[in-house]
């Protein structure tokens, strides 16, 4: 009965539907070799910019220049929260990587703020005055339980 019943799952695995592989864009492979220079020599470069906008307390600036032959060199700078400047001054190059150091200028300074303490004003009403209760205040009475009725088991522990 095994046997019919494995025999059956691997004939129904066999005789299930066998789909195409998706039709999809394989991409365009042109059949002819380009006819430019694709491998160009890094060109040296130089730039700078800054924003300083006062309003938003943004002060930003970068600078950064490169000698065409893979050396880059700059810097850039930031105006931190806490008024601090912080300049980031970078090297790279093909032999020594990214190489950066961090500094900052300036002391930190953090404006007074006095901790919280919740107040608790008076209230603005007055407490009214309620006049004592007209009915008599009940006396209370503790309950008295009869004796049970029947007698307490007189079995013990058998060891």
């Amino acid at each position: 009965m095994k046997a019919l019943i494995i025999a059956t799952f691997v004939a129904l695995s066999v005789a299930a539907p066998q789909y195409p592989k998706p039709a999809g864009y394989s991409g365009y492979k042109p059949d002819y070799k380009p006819s430019y220079k694709t491998d160009y020599a890094p060109a040296p470069y130089d730039f700078a910019w800054a924003v300083k906008d006062d309003y938003t307390y943004n002060d930003y600036s970068h600078q950064e220049s490169s000698d065409g032959n893979g050396y880059v060199k700059g810097s850039y700078q930031t105006l931190l929260p806490d008024g601090r400047v912080q300049t980031v001054t970078y090297t790279a190059d093909d032999y020594a990587g990214y190489v950066a150091d961090v500094q900052y200028s300036g002391e930190a300074k953090y404006d007074y703020k006095p901790a919280y303490k919740p107040s608790y004003p008076a209230p603005a009403y007055k407490t009214p005055a309620y006049p004592a209760p007209a009915y008599k205040v009940p006396a209370y009475h503790a309950p008295a339980y009869p004796s049970p009725a029947y007698k307490a088991p007189a079995y013990g522990p058998k060891y």
